[in-house]
């Protein structure tokens, strides 16, 4: 499959507060990308889903 790389923006559930982020992500598209953000999110942070938002996803130009 061709890989493309995707800027994920959003905000996540820190303690008491949103946390923006912003993630580039390998992935073949759209749908892919977004269950790898929740994937991070989730092993790194411990969060669930509800408390990960994502406001856009955006195809950057590859090399």
């Amino acid at each position: 499959m061709d890989m493309k790389n995707f800027e994920v923006t959003g905000s996540f559930k820190n303690g008491l507060e949103w946390q923006p982020f912003t993630k580039v992500i390998s992935a073949p598209n759209e749908i892919q990308a977004t269950e790898s953000t929740y994937n991070i999110f989730g092993s790194k942070h411990r969060l669930k889903r509800n408390y990960i938002k994502i406001d856009s996803i955006k195809l950057i130009n590859g090399e």
